[in-house]
């Protein structure tokens, strides 16, 4: 068993992790199985470094807000802005406090400068601008899409006028109350304001579709494709907030839903660009059914990676991590009849493991579930082994 696990590690490398794979992917996924964990962040920076160096890899593409993410890719791009606003201005989730984040952005402006756009790395967000306590209101994403239509097409075909909008967005808190997560009645989703909003971006969206190939030569396919970004966002939205003002017992799973939506919607523009590294977490990039419990309620919904394999086929891979410990969190090493046990006992720090290979080794042996101690981990389920197409195992955690 030991053996047979020994001969299907590696070390992490772009030739190891592609070594796994019938053909090299369009969207290769690797996940974590918890945040803010600069060890693993540096980790990925590796992998991603070496794969747009050695594998024309062009995009990085992470579980941020998608609309705050351009903010990251003018700066990488063409040196909008400084470090220190990018950082703050262009990650959700806290995610701009994080150093390893931090030396990302900074290698990637430092690597672009003096290259031509098609030699130039890219930065997206690909989460919607959700947060656990809410969503956001869509006036940026609906008022930059009108404006993209208005500046450039036929103002006779819009359904409304800037003013429209304004007034039927009113007051930005309204839309962002965060008791209107647990209180659907504080919601404004299903106001007849918010009903008429639905319409008139389903209407832009469609517009901005009818309209592609004179909307791309009177702008440019990059403005274009912010564009797109920019409905997706807005009708995405939009459809969250409705969700939030229901009051049936599926309320929680459509919400769960929506985002997972909204995250293989952004994924799926990523991939028309090339290849792209994709990071999150495990529970949304997986094949299998994610799940959750929350009070009485147990959820479970497709993740964005579940959808976007289904689409993608083989041009979508999916690595997962496991860890060992994690000694700040009180983490200690793992039973060794679970997997990452036995993902414990081999020599290396952090290696790659042949998911196929292990899967087989593991049907012999019927591995315990690890359960965490801490809520913030959620370890591998040896259920999940068959469904990757490797496993990345990091052996301690230390800050």
């Amino acid at each position: 068993m030991t053996a047979a696990i020994t001969e299907a590690a590696q070390a992490v490398t772009p030739a190891a992790v592609l070594g796994l794979l019938p053909a090299r992917p369009r969207l290769l996924a690797l996940g974590e199985p918890t945040h803010g964990e600069d060890v693993l962040l540096t980790l990925r920076d590796e992998l991603f470094r070496q794969l747009a160096e050695q594998e024309g890899y062009r995009t990085i593409a992470i579980e941020s807000d998608c609309l705050m993410g351009l903010v990251v890719d003018d700066y990488v791009t063409s040196g909008t802005g400084t470090l220190d606003d990018v950082m703050e201005r262009g990650f959700s989730h806290g995610f701009g406090a994080s150093a390893a984040n931090r030396e990302l952005v900074r290698w990637m402006r430092a690597h672009n400068d003096g290259r031509p756009a098609s030699q130039q790395v890219r930065f997206a967000g690909f989460d919607g601008p959700l947060e656990i306590t809410g969503a956001a209101s869509p006036r940026q994403a609906l008022t930059a899409l009108h404006g993209y239509l208005a500046a450039r097409g036929d103002a006779d075909l819009l359904p409304c006028t800037a003013d429209t909008l304004e007034r039927l967005l009113g007051a930005d808190d309204r839309w962002t109350d965060p008791a209107a997560m647990t209180d659907p009645s504080r919601s404004v989703g299903r106001t007849p304001d918010a009903e008429r909003l639905r319409l008139l971006a389903d209407d832009l969206v469609a517009l901005l579709d009818a309209q592609t190939p004179h909307l791309i030569a009177a702008s440019s396919r990059e403005d274009w494709h912010r564009a797109r970004l920019y409905g997706r966002t807005a009708t995405g939205l939009l459809r969250y907030h409705f969700w939030m003002a229901d009051t049936s017992p599926v309320r929680m799973a459509r919400l769960l839903d929506l985002r997972a939506s909204t995250m293989a919607a952004n994924l799926l523009a990523v991939a028309e660009r090339g290849p792209a590294l994709v990071y999150a977490h495990n529970a949304h990039l997986q094949r299998a059914k994610s799940t959750m419990r929350m009070g009485d309620m147990s959820l479970e919904w497709w993740s964005a990676g579940a959808i976007v394999s289904a689409r993608l086929g083989g041009e979508y891979a999916f690595l997962a991590t496991a860890l060992g410990t994690i000694p700040h969190q009180g983490v200690d090493a793992p039973p060794p009849d679970t997997v990452e046990g036995l993902l414990y006992a081999l020599p290396q720090e952090r290696c790659v493991v042949d998911a196929r290979r292990l899967a087989a080794a593991l049907a012999q042996v019927a591995p315990a579930a690890r359960v965490s101690p801490w809520f913030g981990y959620a370890p591998l389920d040896p259920a999940h082994v068959a469904g990757t197409d490797g496993i990345v195992f990091v052996k301690d955690v230390r800050r």
